[in-house]
């Protein structure tokens, strides 16, 4: 059974390298890749994170001020924009 990944989405380089290093210095396990076509034309860059780390994603963003695009979480060949509360 593969692994499954959630993304974050940016609307620029710059945010998602500082997501990155924001969520690497907390100790979190993800990945920066190329954004999926079906996500977003935003930025070309975005991060896996494992799906139970959801919350903890949102919180270190939202207290660093990361701007972000959205959550996504795949589904078949495509990705959904999760929508979450604030």
């Amino acid at each position: 059974m593969a692994v499954e990944y959630w993304l974050v989405a940016f609307d620029s380089t710059h945010h998602a390298l500082r997501a990155e290093a924001e969520l690497e210095g907390a100790g979190l396990d993800i990945d920066i890749r190329p954004t999926p076509k079906t996500v977003t034309a935003g930025c070309a860059l975005s991060i896996d994170f494992f799906p139970q780390d959801l919350e903890r994603v949102q919180q270190i963003l939202e207290e660093k001020e990361v701007v972000i695009r959205g959550y996504f979480k795949p589904e078949g060949a495509a990705y959904i924009r999760l929508e979450l509360q604030v």
